[in-house]
């Protein structure tokens, strides 16, 4: 039997089957996907953790000190209530000389500050081992004024004394800016008293002026009843003028005006020249001075009475107290109108304070209904009520009046002269004032007793007759502006002062002829 010979090849490799390679690849896959996962999930788990670490800082951050202080278990409430005890206490221990245990106080306190001042910048809530220390101590000072009779009732009645005090203090700060409001308002202007200096000696110089002035004086248009007459109490050249001339420049027939001026013997001469000087359209203008009113004296007038015992209190001179008199009575002259026009039936009263922006004349034929005065009422807003002005306290006021009644405004009326006559206006103007010799119905101004005198005897007017707020409100509509008759700049900051509200000034300004060689000189020096 012959043998095989040796084969030296190569035995060939078996090979694997096809499926355990799939099976391979597959478990291979699987691994990546879970090694991407896990990796992935750690990364999510950091990010989240940081983010937490970061809404966690922005609420130390955005911590609101006001809710802790308002929390009953935070330690910046504790501190703060032990804080507000401990000054309590601080200022009855200055009251009684204790100024050791004042000190001890006061360090105290600025310590409790500190601490709610750092918390409050850094945004995090305090902590007990920051706040142990102070709490214990200000525990500690607090019974310490407790045993040396500290109670509540002195302490009650001690922080009333001073509440008492700090409101006589505000009531005081109240009047004093009342009262420096009211002489920023009186002091003339350089520009307008230069004006004014001007005009008295072009007076002076000028003889032709006299004589003018005379004839004017005899014109007999003063007492035409046929013609529409107007009243103006004023010692301002400047605001009397642009009173006069944006009501005839607004008006359709400017020649049927007749303006009756009242002012001081300082200004007369100025005020005199000025409307002689001046063309206003062919209507006529008549200057008095007070000081002609030989009638309007002590025995005749509760104000001039009053007025006149208070300057011998004050020993004052009796020019210089003739002159203060008479300067104070303008503001108080629209309650003497058919003394000062007898022959008159209808007036309409201007404050200096106003701006003409359309035709007046419609007024005269308004109907009153038997009234004395038309009016434009502000009770649009509850504190124009006569309960804003007058003292309901007092029996004389509160058994005579209502104190929702309406107000209403002085600085554009409509007068029924007959009707005044007829009630006798000016007697119910006296009683008021002897009324009032104590200040107890009111304490200042002319429209309380204006309320009263005129009550019951007051027309309605529509409200675009006259607008007011000028002096103190800057946000009026401006269509509102648009449609009044009369704008009224009642308030502290008149349209001739620095202080004006810019917004409404140029209404004023465009009524004063600046071209005039003294309104020139005076207003660019």
């Amino acid at each position: 039997m012959r043998r095989r010979a040796p084969d030296f090849r190569r035995t060939p490799r078996r090979r694997i089957p096809g499926w355990i390679w799939l099976l391979l690849g597959i478990s291979v896959a699987m691994g990546v996907v879970l090694f991407f996962f896990q990796h992935r999930q750690e990364e999510l788990a950091t990010s989240v953790q940081e983010n937490i670490l970061e809404v966690d800082e922005d609420m130390h951050e955005n911590m609101n000190l006001t809710q802790e202080l308002l929390s009953t278990t935070s330690f910046s409430r504790q501190l703060a209530d032990q804080m507000a005890l401990a000054k309590a206490y601080l200022v009855i221990a200055k009251e009684h000389n204790n100024l050791q245990f004042a000190w001890e106080l006061s360090s105290q306190i600025r310590s409790c500050q500190r601490l709610l001042s750092q918390a409050a910048v850094r945004g995090k809530t305090i902590t007990e081992e920051e706040a142990h220390p102070i709490i214990n101590r200000l525990a500690q000072l607090i019974y310490k004024a407790q045993d040396s009779h500290y109670d509540i009732s002195t302490t009650i009645a001690t922080l009333k004394s001073h509440v008492l005090a700090l409101e006589e203090r505000a009531n005081s700060a109240i009047v004093q800016s009342a009262e420096f409001g009211k002489l920023a308002v009186e002091a003339m202007p350089k520009s307008i008293h230069c004006l004014s200096m001007k005009l008295t000696e072009e007076w002076f110089r000028n003889p032709a002026l006299n004589r003018l002035s005379d004839e004017v004086r005899n014109s007999p248009r003063l007492a035409d009843i046929n013609l529409y007459h107007f009243c103006i109490f004023s010692d301002n050249v400047m605001a009397t003028s642009v009173v006069i001339n944006s009501t005839v420049s607004n008006a359709d027939h400017p020649q049927q005006l007749v303006f009756h001026v009242v002012t001081d013997k300082v200004n007369y001469w100025a005020m005199t020249t000025w409307f002689l000087g001046n063309d206003f359209r062919g209507c006529t203008i008549e200057v008095r001075s007070i000081e002609e009113f030989s009638w309007l004296n002590a025995s005749y007038s509760p104000l001039v009475k009053q007025t006149f015992q208070d300057g011998l209190k004050g020993q004052i001179g009796d020019i210089k107290f003739k002159d203060l008199i008479l300067g104070s009575l303008l503001k108080h002259l629209h309650f003497y109108i058919p003394q000062i026009q007898p022959q008159l039936e209808k007036v309409v009263f201007l404050d200096d304070d106003v701006v003409v922006q359309k035709d007046l004349t419609p007024l005269f034929s308004v109907e009153l209904h038997g009234n004395v005065i038309g009016a434009v009422e502000t009770c649009l807003e509850a504190f124009h009520r006569f309960y804003k002005y007058l003292n309901f306290s007092n029996p004389i006021i509160n058994s005579k009046f209502d104190p929702q009644s309406c107000g209403w405004a002085f600085g554009m009326n409509i007068i029924d002269l007959i009707s005044w006559r007829k009630a006798d206006i000016t007697a119910k103007y006296h009683y008021w004032q002897e009324q009032n010799v104590d200040q107890m119905l009111w304490k200042t101004g002319t429209l309380p007793p204006g309320l009263l005198t005129f009550s019951g005897l007051m027309e309605p007017l529509d409200r675009r007759w006259h607008v007011l707020g000028l002096g103190y409100d800057l946000d009026i509509d401006d269509r509102l502006i648009e449609s009044a008759a009369v704008l009224h700049y009642n308030g502290n900051m008149k349209p001739w002062l620095k202080m004006a509200i810019r917004r409404y000034k140029h209404l004023w300004e465009q009524y004063i002829n600046f071209t005039h060689p003294f309104v020139r000189d005076c207003t660019t020096h």
